[in-house]
């Protein structure tokens, strides 16, 4: 039998989620900005369009990782 497809955000809500979790999920999500803004803007200018476009492109992409991700462990 198929299971249903849930959000991980909804099963782990059901798990438990300590501040200690949100924590570390807190430090990593500043680590990984701190990195992934330059990127995007070099990968903006390397696509041949201006900077921001880039960083938009990088910003909508982030979310639509962090809503269609499944697992705890997956970066994005």
């Amino acid at each position: 039998m198929p299971t249903r497809l849930q959000p991980k955000l909804f099963t782990v809500l059901k798990e438990g989620y300590s501040l200690s979790h949100f924590s570390a999920d807190l430090v990593a999500g500043l680590i990984t900005g701190i990195v992934a803004l330059p990127l995007a803007i070099a990968f903006g200018i390397a696509s041949g369009v201006k900077p921001e476009q880039g960083l938009y492109t990088a910003i909508i992409a982030g979310f639509l990782i962090s809503l269609l991700s499944g697992s705890r462990v997956q970066i994005g």
